[in-house]
């Protein structure tokens, strides 16, 4: 009798330990998110500020927009933040998210060299883009592609075909350079090599490295840039935390968390513009 009290009461005390183990595992959350929020410093502002109010810790795996949707559909995440809103849709009618929200925007820009050897400067984008394919070959003027499925590559692609530019076929050549890799990544290559790229204005604005490069176009409307956040599908991945994850986004997406967002700057200038009440963005 006594060494079977012994024995309840050690799976009594395992009960208790794997309840408390799963009670701190859901005080932690997998976001993943583009580059940009990471790169420009957003997360290192706001994710402090949301632990202090909920508890909960955040873990960001820092992807392009189509690979961090890609993490999401294998469930690999619990929330994604992203800024594709046409592929954020799709990934939603697919089944893999449950709901998108508007959370801020920014814009994208123009990078190119002080000099500006193709004569792109300007606040039309697809003036600047037709200024680069026509006078490459004379001034040098190349162009860095992210190609890396990411929001801003996937912009960038809307840009070229805007411009009546075949970027992917015949239009294409060694002047236009992809690295498949992240904004950052495109900033310092763009820099090394004193190119043009088109980068988000966050990330421009944190970035360190600029050599002689400058922002050449900006202005446009089509260089508009939304973000928007979903909570991965728990009907399609049962272990997605979906109680933090949505707490996440209802903070996001608050009076609280829409402030934090509008209150990250650099040098005094404001990075990201809180919009999660504005309709159709």
């Amino acid at each position: 009798m006594q060494s079977r009290r012994i024995v309840i009461g050690f799976a009594a005390l395992a009960l208790l330990s794997s309840v408390a183990t799963a009670s701190a595992q859901d005080k932690s959350i997998v976001v993943s998110s583009t580059t940009s929020t990471q790169d420009s410093g957003l997360f290192g502002h706001i994710l402090p500020l949301f632990k202090a109010k909920t508890g909960i810790d955040v873990k960001v795996l820092s992807q392009g927009t189509g690979q961090a949707l890609d993490t999401g559909r294998r469930g690999d995440a619990d929330v994604v933040f992203v800024h594709a809103k046409p592929q954020e849709e799709k990934f939603v009618a697919d089944g893999f998210g449950v709901k998108r929200f508007a959370v801020m925007y920014n814009d994208f820009i123009l990078i190119g060299p002080k000099s500006d050897p193709a004569g792109a400067r300007g606040k039309d984008i697809v003036a600047g883009l037709k200024a680069i394919k026509a006078k490459n070959s004379a001034t040098s003027a190349s162009f860095i592609s992210r190609g890396d499925r990411s929001g801003t590559h996937a912009a960038e692609l809307a840009l070229w075909k805007a411009a009546g530019i075949d970027i992917a076929g015949a239009d294409k050549g060694p002047w236009y350079k992809e690295i498949g890799q992240g904004m950052g990544a495109a900033l310092n290559t763009a820099s090394a090599s004193n190119a043009y790229v088109l980068a988000d204005r966050g990330t421009w604005l944190s970035f360190k490295n600029r050599g002689d490069l400058e922002i050449v176009v900006e202005g446009d409307g089509k260089l508009f840039n939304q973000y928007g956040v979903i909570l991965v599908n728990p009907a399609k991945h049962a272990h997605v935390k979906k109680e933090p994850g949505q707490a996440f986004i209802d903070w996001l997406v608050s009076p609280e968390g829409q402030k934090a967002i509008a209150d990250y700057r650099i040098g005094g200038q404001q990075l990201f513009f809180p919009n999660a009440t504005a309709p159709g963005v």
